[in-house]
């Protein structure tokens, strides 16, 4: 990272992605809900509802961040999050994983586009904007060390407990640390400055102008719905994967002579570890792929990921087990890569005393793409197998994202015409 300095800050902003990742329960979050008796439409519905949570919070989350400030989100935020883990350990109903859910949502929309905004803010004020990329990607990897270890350790937690609820306590401890560890970020960082203004503060008339001005603005539109669409389709499968571990877990020669539990919850844990190592290298490359290429990386990007997702349905439902876990991995791979490219262009095009309401705002369309993708992926998944609901939701996202980008080329060249 040259003409950056790994200052205190630095290291703060990467200890908070690293202790933020620090959810143990991730690694085995859906196994726990299917071990409920949870069919898998009414998970559907439970991550719907977290989304529809975060899309009603979304966009007033950023406003509030802005406005009143982004460490009190942020502080706000995590112990939503708390509550929710909390009530995960307690829970063995649909209602009860609702409130948890609930909570869950709250959490994900007043912590969603604030940090990154903070970082951001960070850089134009140490005059570092010509390094956003590599800077995000570097502290953004650290976010996917921090899985890597979660899961490693998530492992050994359901290997000795020999049960899932734990993981959800065990969770609550870094994030009590990250609480503190955000307190002490500069106050220079909790509220941002108008360059034409000494005001510290800015106001909700002034920021929803701005954010109105930005928004109409069909380049920045695009690269938000193009940064959401890949991020919505993650979120909203990927816990899937944990019943194709399932899979290639019985094809692994070892811890033979343990409980089927304790077996799966090693084994697990290991193979998240090794993905999120991948995804950290990942976002570390970020820099030099958006540098190299000049190509238009965010369809392609995109294409890529969905192709995955596609290809990981087709070799599930032939039953080639490892090619499956691998395709699907490629998805968390090609998002990690996107992300920091993704939030550099955004920042590019954004003021960044708005970011993080526009971030929120990019945050919004993935909730409602979350929504609607998870709820029609437990529906196939239910009435068919994981693999149609695999095969069939990547393709028609990838059907979706040419006609769109079709459509949208239409558009500029008969308004560039006019």
């Amino acid at each position: 990272m040259a003409g950056i300095k790994k200052n205190t800050q630095y290291y703060k902003f990467s200890m908070y992605g690293f202790l933020k990742n620090l959810r143990f329960f991730d690694a085995f979050f859906i196994l726990y809900l299917v071990e409920k008796g949870l069919p898998y439409t009414q998970i559907g519905i439970l991550y719907a509802v977290r989304e529809i949570v975060i899309n009603v919070l979304e966009v007033p989350s950023g406003f509030a961040a802005d406005v009143y400030g982004r460490k009190n989100a942020l502080l706000g935020s995590f112990l939503a999050y708390i509550a929710s883990f909390i009530i995960f350990y307690f829970s063995g109903s649909f209602a009860w994983f609702l409130g948890a859910f609930v909570f869950f949502g709250i959490g994900d929309a007043f912590r969603s586009g604030t940090h990154k905004a903070m970082i951001m803010d960070y850089l134009r004020m140490n005059h570092w904007e010509q390094n956003k990329i590599a800077y995000y990607g570097h502290t953004r990897s650290w976010s996917q060390m921090g899985s890597a270890i979660s899961s490693l350790i998530a492992g050994f937690i359901v290997f000795y407990k020999g049960n899932y609820g734990n993981v959800f306590l065990y969770s609550i401890i870094p994030y009590l640390i990250n609480l503190v560890n955000i307190f002490t970020y500069p106050k220079e960082l909790n509220y941002t400055k108008r360059p034409e203004s000494k005001e510290r503060k800015i106001d909700v008339k002034s920021t929803f102008k701005s954010l109105y001005t930005v928004m109409k603005h069909k380049n920045v539109l695009r690269i938000l719905n193009t940064a959401a669409l890949h991020s919505a389709y993650l979120k909203a499968v990927k816990d899937y994967i944990q019943l194709l571990m399932l899979n290639v877990v019985v094809l692994v020669p070892l811890f033979i002579g343990y409980e089927n539990k304790q077996r799966n919850g090693v084994l697990i844990g290991i193979f998240y570890f090794v993905i999120y190592l991948l995804t950290s290298r990942a976002s570390r490359m970020a820099h030099g792929i958006a540098s190299r290429f000049n190509t238009n990386l965010a369809l392609i990007t995109l294409l890529i990921g969905f192709g995955f997702g596609t290809l990981s349905g087709v070799f599930n439902l032939l039953d080639f087990r490892v090619l499956a876990l691998v395709f699907f991995a490629g998805i968390y791979m090609v998002e990690n890569l996107r992300m920091p490219i993704l939030t550099g262009y955004i920042t590019d095009h954004v003021p960044n005393d708005i970011l993080a309401s526009v971030i929120s705002a990019q945050a919004l369309l993935k909730t409602i793409m979350t929504a609607g993708i998870a709820v029609v992926f437990g529906f196939l998944a239910d009435s068919f197998n994981i693999g149609v609901a695999f095969v069939t939701v990547s393709f028609i996202l990838i059907a979706l994202s040419v006609l769109f980008t079709v459509l949208f080329k239409k558009e500029v060249t008969k308004t560039s015409s006019n």
